[in-house]
């Protein structure tokens, strides 16, 4: 990252879903902002502004992150995963995403993003989770459509298909 002008603007350049990309931002340019108005990654959703409804998580090196707490600049050099690089190529839905269609685990589809990207990584690292465990790891996320048992339906499905190496 290095400062551009006098006008506070930084370059940043990190790697977006695979992809080298770059832009400028003022010190206080939030991610979500970035992201969405900067690059076209409008996939991410700004639901608080403060980190926690959960709409907004991305996967920053590898870790979810809330976007709506994460300023542009602090990224320059990073990895970041967005919901759009969930899918394995396009036309195809990764494996959660994919019991989150059958489960009919979204409605309005807001919060939707943030938590795939959430179960995404968690399911990585929790292969045999159980309900209380998905429970308390969605608490981070506020839905107001599906009462949550769909959504935990459907990471359940997705962690089984996960353990059985199908990648479809």
């Amino acid at each position: 990252m290095h400062r551009v002008s006098a006008d506070t603007l930084y370059k940043v350049k990190f790697e977006l879903n695979g992809i080298s990309v770059e832009g400028f931002a003022e010190p206080r340019t939030l991610l979500t902002d970035f992201l969405r108005h900067q690059l076209g990654a409008t996939g991410t959703h700004v639901g608080c502004e403060h980190g926690v409804c959960g709409a907004c998580t991305v996967q920053i090196d590898g870790e979810p992150a809330r976007a709506c707490l994460t300023l542009a600049v602090q990224v320059d050099g990073s990895s970041l995963k967005s919901v759009e690089g969930l899918t394995p190529e396009p036309g195809r839905l990764s494996i959660i995403q994919e019991s989150f269609r059958k489960h009919h685990a979204l409605q309005c589809g807001f919060c939707t993003a943030g938590i795939l990207m959430s179960l995404d990584a968690f399911l990585k690292t929790h292969t045999h989770p159980g309900e209380d465990e998905l429970r308390e790891y969605l608490s981070g996320h506020i839905c107001r459509c599906t009462g949550y048992g769909p959504i935990v339906a459907a990471a359940l499905d997705a962690a089984a298909k996960l353990r059985e190496g199908n990648d479809a």
